[in-house]
């Protein structure tokens, strides 16, 4: 596990100590599920739920004489139940106790990750609110396009973590499934009543048919869930990255007292946090690949994916958990340079207004072609001569002789080019109102 990043809730969930205790939790269970049936002495499974306990410690010890976990742990419990000891366990195979398990750790880690997105959305919510209507530019292939808002900028980071919750949320429920079905899934030494009793105690549902496992295709749709997640806050962490730059100095994740940004250079505040989070989700992707590798097992079941899901599952959730809550933090104290993004949108000398400009003499009756390259040559000037475009644009006969000068002062009216801003927040934090 990547321990340095484990939140205790987290960590709880992949501990040792909780996956025994879902053991115990199925085991218990399946016990009271087969005493309601009558095929388990009703004292049998009052030992085992009222006795029912380990130590870790104990567990190990066996399983260096077993090599066999499971057994291991069942050996471990027979210990403290006693003679009714007999009955744990009865009629059922390894991985009904670990899928089963497993599933009820997945849902919790899930939950986890909700509430964590649930948190992050509510930061973004406010920056966005907060800078509706900040002006800075868009930018294409790196290039300046057309103005917009830094608020603009977040609402499609809020409307994308609300796919992520729906992928997280259907990811849990496709797990959220357990089996008591035996060796080949035939149900051969107990009938199907007792995993659906056992799955609704644990509020699961019963896979409807399995072979000695749960079919991984679940846990590959979880992972890339998680997966997609990650790639979302990679999106967002390269784009503070990217506005931080010096030459840009738009954003700025948070730099607190005391923080030093470089053991050569005094002067640096580097994008550690966002720089991270590429990082991690880079990580969670290949995760994702081993977890669609597990997907193929040979025939009824082999146990090639158990090593790997031992490893991929914390590892993902741990680190999706931390990548999460760094981010919220970053986007909270997010420096915002408001007057930057003012600079930067009037470097280009007015040429990101030239779109209203070539449309305006469209409306005119100018055809495409000679109203684009009209506007295109004063660009190029404006470009090349570091020249104002509007003022190239009202010195050009051929524009001018269509298109008054007040005309083209109104193309590059700031506040025309952003009117459906309201509208398009409206959409994304208020979707019942905007269909209305």
């Amino acid at each position: 596990m990547i321990a340095r990043y484990t939140h205790p809730d987290m960590g709880r969930i992949w501990s040792d100590q909780r996956r025994y205790e879902t053991w115990l939790l199925v085991e218990t269970a399946a016990a009271d599920a087969m005493a309601a049936a009558g095929i388990v002495p009703a004292d049998a499974a009052r030992d085992i739920r009222e006795r029912g306990g380990f130590e870790i410690a104990r567990i190990d010890e066996i399983e260096q004489t077993t090599q066999h976990d499971v057994i291991a742990f069942t050996t471990a419990v027979a210990e403290k139940v006693g003679p009714s000891a007999r009955w744990l366990h009865f009629g059922m195979t390894s991985s009904d106790v670990i899928d089963t398990a497993q599933a009820v750790q997945m849902r919790e880690a899930c939950d986890l990750i909700l509430k964590d997105l649930g948190t992050l959305n509510e930061a973004i919510r406010d920056r966005a609110i907060e800078h509706r209507r900040t002006p800075m530019i868009g930018r294409t292939h790196g290039v300046h396009a057309e103005p917009m808002t830094l608020g603009l900028k977040l609402a499609l980071w809020y409307a994308e973590v609300d796919r992520d919750v729906e992928r997280v949320r259907r990811a849990r429920a496709a797990v959220s499934v357990g089996k008591l079905s035996g060796a080949v899934g035939t149900f051969a030494h107990l009938p199907p009543s007792i995993e659906e009793d056992v799955c609704r105690r644990l509020g699961l549902e019963a896979a409807p048919v399995a072979s000695q496992v749960i079919q991984r295709d679940r846990h590959a749709e979880l992972l890339a869930a998680l997966a997609i997640t990650a790639a979302s806050l990679e999106k967002f962490a390269l784009e503070v990255r990217g506005l931080q730059k010096t030459e840009i100095g738009e954003l700025e994740e948070p730099f607190g007292k005391g923080q030093k940004g470089s053991s050569a250079m005094p002067h640096k505040r580097n994008p550690i946090g966002c720089e991270q989070i590429v990082g991690l989700a880079r990580l969670i992707r290949g995760n994702c690949q081993a977890a669609f590798e597990n997907v193929a097992l040979w025939h009824e079941r082999d146990i090639s994916h158990s090593s790997v899901e031992r490893v991929i599952l914390p590892d993902s959730f741990i680190a999706l958990d931390h990548m999460l809550r760094r981010f919220t933090r970053i986007v909270r104290g997010m420096a915002v340079n408001v007057n930057r993004m003012r600079e930067n949108l009037n470097r280009s000398h007015g040429v990101v207004f030239s779109g209203t400009v070539l449309l305006e003499l469209a409306k005119k009756g100018v055809s495409r072609e000679r109203a684009y390259e009209w506007v295109q040559r004063n660009a190029m000037r404006s470009f090349d001569e570091h020249r104002d475009f509007k003022a190239l644009l009202e010195a050009d006969a051929d524009v001018t002789r269509v298109l008054p000068v007040a005309e083209i002062e109104r193309a590059f009216d700031l506040d025309e080019q952003l009117k459906h801003v309201d509208h398009i927040f409206d959409r994304v934090f208020h979707p019942v109102q905007a269909r209305a």
